[in-house]
């Protein structure tokens, strides 16, 4: 997986992530039908391009480089992963 939101995206949401998304790897986005029903934004794993912009668009630091991941938050690569796999939208 090459980048993971974590921890710091609970509750906040802030789509300044999505908006410089390239290839549009972030979800939910605002007005998907389970954008309401989530805590926070997952990277999708077999879309990301490895392009770094997230990281530096995400104002509450919630986003990582898998290899950056901090241990404490390593369980997050998991809920990435499975948030695209139970997806039906």
């Amino acid at each position: 997986m090459p980048y993971v939101i974590a921890e710091p995206c609970i509750g906040q949401k802030d789509n300044s992530c999505t908006e410089v998304c390239p290839v549009d790897c972030i979800k939910p986005l605002p007005g998907d039908p389970d954008y309401d029903s989530v805590e926070q934004l997952y990277i999708d794993a077999t879309e990301c391009i490895d392009c770094d912009a997230c990281v530096t668009a995400c104002p509450v630091r919630a986003t990582f480089s898998d290899d950056r991941l901090p241990e404490r938050w390593a369980h997050f690569e998991a809920l990435n992963r499975e948030f695209f796999e139970n997806r039906s939208v």
